[in-house]
């Protein structure tokens, strides 16, 4: 499938319960696997953004090596959440299938790109709490790498739970950057959130420290506090393995947003296409919260999808495959020939 197919040949509002319905850069890209001219491999590279002083890492997947001359390709930027780093979105469990969703997207024909925030995994450290306003930053100096390597100036995002909230952001903060928003696990205002009730007897602490604990018990509960059974253990013992190795201290900053400042989103000031999807047993992005925000947007290209057998965590998710066909398709969707 082409950026020009569809398999969902429609504008459509989708509600149901099942699938039916990164101000400069730090040197060059560092190639991460090696250069060849088979457009059928997935190629990936290195690259590093500047916020200020802050050294901010991206990384990028691709079918082939990047050519001069080529025909562009449809970029999709995947943004992360408040407990992991962007390996999520590239993770690799052995004897389980694809986990990466970088690769699958990369299958598709995307030019697939991430980063690690402020404070997480490879990026730089500051004494910041790396907060949604944060976030938007980052996505700013992203964005120029982004045109630098790829001559393009609009692309699509993908962000899940507090990478909905900084793709939303960055998206009022700069409309003419964005193609297609895709908003996985994303909270409006919150409301009847018992995730988001129990967070908040902590948000003493959130105000008055920039870090957290984030141990491997806490990673794993990513995963199993809305719905055991819903992810594999597996991979979520792979992913906790990679995060792990960025330490156990974690930045507070969206929890705090998430606990005392919602909303950060706007959906009056997002004007670009949305997808929201949201996972059966999320107990974190309630129905009525996302109905609230969903009826707001002014972009009348908008789906909401409920996708079975799903949590919180949809990268996670046993049934993940269902989240990639509803990203892919609004992603592909062509532009409309009457509005």
């Amino acid at each position: 499938m082409t950026h020009l197919e569809n398999s969902f040949a429609r504008r459509t509002v989708v509600k149901a319960a099942g699938l039916g319905l990164m101000a400069g850069t730090l040197g060059s890209s560092l190639p991460a696997a090696a250069d060849n001219g088979d457009a059928s491999e997935i190629w990936s590279g290195e690259y590093w953004a500047k916020k200020g002083e802050v050294p901010l890492w991206m990384f990028r997947k691709r079918l082939g090596a990047p050519k001069a001359g080529e025909p562009a390709r449809p970029i999709v930027f995947f943004v992360h959440g408040s407990s992991v780093t962007s390996r999520s979105f590239d993770l690799h469990v052995p004897g389980k299938g694809e986990y990466s969703i970088m690769n699958e997207f990369a299958r598709y024909g995307f030019d697939c790109w991430t980063m690690d925030h402020e404070n997480y995994g490879k990026s730089g450290r500051t004494s910041g709490n790396a907060d949604i306003a944060s976030g938007v930053e980052d996505l700013k100096a992203a964005a120029d790498v982004l045109a630098r390597e790829t001559g393009q100036n609009k692309y699509h995002f993908l962000g899940e739970s507090s990478g909905a909230l900084r793709a939303g952001a960055y998206a009022m903060a700069a409309p003419d950057r964005i193609n297609r928003l895709v908003f996985a696990a994303f909270t409006y205002k919150g409301e009847g959130s018992p995730t988001l009730q129990k967070r908040a007897e902590q948000l003493d602490y959130y105000r008055s420290h920039n870090m957290r604990k984030r141990d491997r018990d806490m990673i794993r509960s990513i995963a199993t506090r809305d719905k055991p059974g819903t992810s594999d253990p597996a991979a979520v013992e792979a992913l906790a393995d990679v995060e792990m190795q960025f330490g156990d201290q974690i930045p507070t900053g969206t929890y705090l947003d998430m606990t005392a400042n919602l909303p950060v989103v706007h959906p009056e000031k997002v004007l670009a296409p949305v997808l929201l999807v949201r996972g059966e047993y999320d107990g974190i992005a309630t129905v009525p919260d996302i109905e609230e925000f969903f009826n707001k947007l002014p972009n009348g290209d908008r789906q909401f999808v409920i996708l079975p057998g799903t949590a919180h965590s949809l990268t996670l998710a046993i049934n993940r495959q269902l989240f990639w066909h509803v990203a892919r398709a609004f992603l592909n969707m062509p532009s409309p020939m009457a509005t």
